[in-house]
């Protein structure tokens, strides 16, 4: 019997040994698997950090490298649906809702901060993609990362680009697609200078009401995007419950049609409900008819 507890005790005390000597490997070397128990990945999901070597697109070279202090005003559009779940530059799935972009030169994955000239409003997002590969824009943004901006219906739009070096708590966030908090507006001073970088007037800031000359009945349409492309504009009709009109060469997104003002005015508010700050009414000589599906 005592020949048996000793047995049990040597044995015990190898297993701790032996478990021990792995928990020092793996903290000396630090390679913890993304995914495994009790670890959500988050130690290594942002590395390696990629810089790359120089590419060139369409006869034009680029150079990646590793700016601390980064910062440029120039266009930002967006991209969406139609790269679903194709790879990034950095070998990550691309998620049109999640919070990212893709820019020419640095590192994948970086965190900017993005403001948009006309509002002030600014965001935190992740690069994780390589572009636009036009020097007529400075970033693409995710379709997700547009809407938090506020820059879904427009076209390009001017913004600032700084990079930053948010804590790990929100590259986490970010990580997982969600969106962190917005950081505080651009005002006053600072805002103008940034336009003036950008060889913009002063913007005013806008006013959301809807306007209150509106004949009291009529056909409106309360308009939060419009696009060249009529699978785009079905795409975001679609996600937000809205319809797709033809207008002329353009595809609107909007809700309606209304019949009369107040309805119409509802439909501004509740496009805000959505994120949709910008959204304008418009009248309609008769009703607008929305694309088939």
């Amino acid at each position: 019997m005592l020949s048996r507890v000793r047995l049990f005790i040597t044995s015990a005390a190898l297993m701790v040994m032996l478990g021990s000597c792995g928990m020092i490997d793996g903290q000396r070397d630090g390679r913890f698997r993304a995914g495994s128990p009790g670890r959500t990945g988050s130690q290594v999901a942002d590395l390696p950090v990629k810089i790359g070597a120089p590419y060139t697109i369409a006869g034009v070279t680029y150079t990646p490298s590793d700016v601390r202090n980064y910062q440029a005003v120039g266009l930002a559009s967006w991209y969406g649906e139609e790269l679903n779940g194709n790879r990034t530059a950095n070998g990550e799935r691309f998620e049109p809702s999640a919070i990212s972009a893709a820019h020419r030169t640095l590192p994948l994955p970086s965190y900017v901060e993005v403001t948009a000239l006309s509002t002030g409003r600014t965001i935190l997002l992740r690069i994780n993609d390589r572009g636009p590969f036009t020097q007529a824009r400075e970033i693409d943004l995710s379709r997700g990362a547009a809407e938090q901006l506020g820059i879904l219906g427009g076209g390009a739009t001017a913004v600032r680009v700084r990079r930053v070096d948010p804590p790990e708590a929100e590259r986490a966030v970010l990580r997982s697609g969600r969106r962190v908090a917005e950081r505080p507006s651009v005002r006053g001073v600072e805002l103008a200078a940034m336009q003036e970088s950008a060889g913009l007037p002063a913007i005013a800031p806008r006013v959301w009401a809807a306007p209150q000359t509106l004949p009291a009945k009529g056909f409106y349409t309360v308009q939060i995007a419009s696009f060249a492309a009529k699978d785009r504009a079905e795409a975001l009709a679609e996600r937000i419950g809205a319809k797709a009109i033809l207008t002329g060469s353009l595809w609107r997104v909007g809700y309606g049609p209304y019949t009369t003002a107040a309805d119409a005015r509802a439909g501004v508010t509740y496009a805000a409900s959505k994120g949709f700050r910008d959204a304008v009414i418009i009248a309609n000589d008769e009703r607008p008819t929305a694309s088939p599906r």
